[in-house]
């Protein structure tokens, strides 16, 4: 699992991240911080692999955080989550090498799919042990996908979006495939590929049900 760092001075977002985190099973959180000083302590004496990092911050802003990370040298990726939507801080942030940048309200999706750009980047460099220029360019063309293409093969952002927008009016309330696939209008196979997908990325909760009085048969709710 990756082992994952929250800087974040706002309560309301951290706790919300710490949310959207818990809900993909490729991550841990190891530690919360409120300001990019005590974030720089924690790093010297704890593994991280990922920082999910603010930028305004007290005692050092999340562009100094990060600026200090490179310069000593420490082997972290980040995340920015921020309110600033400006060009000029969207490239301070690239030329500090950042995987994603978030900004401010973001929603569950667009969240899971920074981290899932993340997890792409990571297994690319990991699965090769000679560099040469064709492998090199395939890991910056990945790291520059859009967004439906983060997705398996197969799933669409649209569709997904589609799906989570039904499920999100109906909260706490269980769903079949089969009655989403009526209320979405697309086929029940269709849905039912979504449905593994969104289940097994933590997106919703599934569960057998066997009260049917007939064939048992799975059903999904968003929590």
């Amino acid at each position: 699992m990756y082992k994952v760092l929250i800087v974040e001075d706002d309560p309301m977002v951290a706790m919300i991240n710490e949310q959207y985190i818990k809900r993909n099973k490729n991550f841990e959180i190891v530690g919360k911080c409120s300001d990019g000083l005590s974030a720089l302590d924690f790093l010297e004496n704890n593994e991280v692999d990922l920082l999910i990092l603010d930028v305004f911050m007290p005692k050092m802003d999340g562009f100094e955080t990060l600026r200090q990370i490179r310069n000593q040298q420490i082997t972290v990726d980040a995340i920015m989550v921020t309110a600033a939507n400006e060009r000029e801080s969207l490239e301070k942030a690239l030329h500090l090498g950042i995987v994603d940048y978030l900004v401010k309200p973001f929603t569950f999706d667009r969240f899971q799919m920074a981290l899932e750009k993340y997890i792409a980047q990571n297994h690319a460099l990991r699965n090769i042990d000679t560099l040469n220029q064709k492998s090199i360019d395939h890991i910056i063309e990945n790291t520059r996908k859009k967004s439906d293409e983060l997705y398996p093969k197969g799933i669409q952002e649209k569709t997904i979006e589609l799906i989570m927008e039904y499920l999100k009016a109906n909260t706490n309330r269980w769903f079949t495939g089969d009655e989403i696939a009526e209320k979405v209008n697309l086929t029940g196979v269709t849905v039912r590929r979504y449905m593994n997908y969104l289940a097994e990325s933590g997106k919703v909760v599934g569960e057998m049900n066997y009260g049917t009085g007939g064939r048992p048969c799975m059903q999904y709710k968003v929590e």
